[in-house]
């Protein structure tokens, strides 16, 4: 009876494990199907990376020089909604003393009895006085018309004065928000620079470093093949060598955009005060570099001349001679000489 029982309990147990396994009826509910795994992304080759990383800094480069017009600007206009004020100022002082002599003159006629000069001379007798008086009659009327059109004149001028600053406070603004977009791009781009730069380990940062060499090794020679140095003078003028020395006595500072000197520079800054150390004032901004200064082509160029990178202008350096020039590459690197052809040349500017 027990061994009937036993092998009962063992058919319920195996019967019970059939079901389980057994596929379930249609109709019936049942759990999803797991999706297939995704294919695993194919890994960016080193060369890729370095591409990415590039471009992210010519990104904030282009955003370096759009923060660095804008503070420009921004002081530009600062500096004149200051002068507009003391101009209102002065405008108004004027305005003052203006009626104090209008008011000077009512009071006067209020002595002589409310009567104009004009009918005072008229009810005298005495010939002498009556021409005396009407050239002092003659003179007063100029004289009033000369104040009440001066006080005209200066009140139209505070009218214009007071719409000019609130123009330039309306552009000053303007250029706030685009300082602060241009500083959130700038920031945003290299932080994404960096991060890629930090997700590779030390012997791979240092084969990207030989990569980037190569590239400008590369373009270098391919520029100096072309035969470009042949016929270059290679003079400066005197205010050119000044330049020259000054840009290159930077060599080994740091790279940080917006910077002017003395401890760090950005492209622009480094050759804006370069020619400043020179005497000769020059834009901001690469960009603006490239527009506003005298063009000259590569075979005219001379050691000082500034040579501007890439078709948007985002890149600009100092040329040095025998096929160098010396420049603020980018975040993370430090001034530095480089070749002149290592980079996508735009075209070349004289500040002379």
């Amino acid at each position: 009876m027990n061994r009937r029982r036993c092998a009962t309990a063992a058919i319920t147990v195996v019967c019970a494990l059939t079901v389980l396994a057994a596929p379930v009826l249609a109709g019936t509910a049942t759990a999803a199907p797991l999706p297939p795994a995704p294919p695993a992304l194919p890994e960016k080759s080193l060369e890729e990376v370095r591409r990415e990383i590039d471009g992210l800094y010519r990104q904030a480069a282009v955003a370096t020089d759009a923060y660095n017009l804008a503070e420009e600007q921004t002081k530009e206009q600062s500096a004149e909604i200051v002068q507009l004020a003391r101009m209102i100022v002065a405008g108004r002082e004027k305005i003052d003393r203006l009626k104090a002599q209008a008011g000077a003159a009512a009071r006067a006629q209020y002595r002589n009895g409310g009567l104009p000069d004009d009918a005072q001379f008229v009810l005298t007798n005495d010939p002498q006085l009556f021409l005396d008086s009407a050239g002092r009659l003659q003179r007063g009327q100029k004289a009033t018309k000369d104040l009440l059109a001066e006080m005209t004149r200066t009140q139209a001028e505070l009218t214009v004065y007071a719409k000019d600053a609130g123009t330039n406070w309306t552009k000053l603004e303007a250029n706030r928000v685009k300082q602060a977009k241009a500083k959130k791009d700038i920031n945003d781009k290299i932080a994404a620079a960096k991060k890629l730069e930090s997700e590779l380990a030390a012997e791979e940062r240092a084969r990207l470093l030989r990569l980037e060499e190569q590239e400008q090794y590369k373009a270098q020679t391919a520029w100096l093949s072309t035969g470009v140095l042949k016929g270059l003078d290679g003079t400066a003028t005197a205010q050119g060598k000044r330049a020259v020395e000054f840009a290159t006595a930077q060599i080994g500072k740091p790279y940080v955009w917006g910077a002017e000197g003395p401890g760090s520079f950005d492209c622009s800054g480094l050759t804006q005060s370069a020619w400043a150390a020179a005497g000769r004032p020059i834009p901001r901004t690469s960009q603006e570099q490239w527009r506003l200064l005298p063009r000259v082509e590569i075979k005219d160029m001379r050691p000082g001349d500034l040579i501007v990178y890439y078709k948007d202008a985002s890149h600009i350096g100092m040329y040095i001679g025998n096929g160098a020039m010396v420049h603020a590459p980018r975040p993370g690197r430090n001034v530095t000489i480089a070749g002149a052809g290592s980079m996508e040349i735009l075209g070349v500017v004289r500040p002379e």
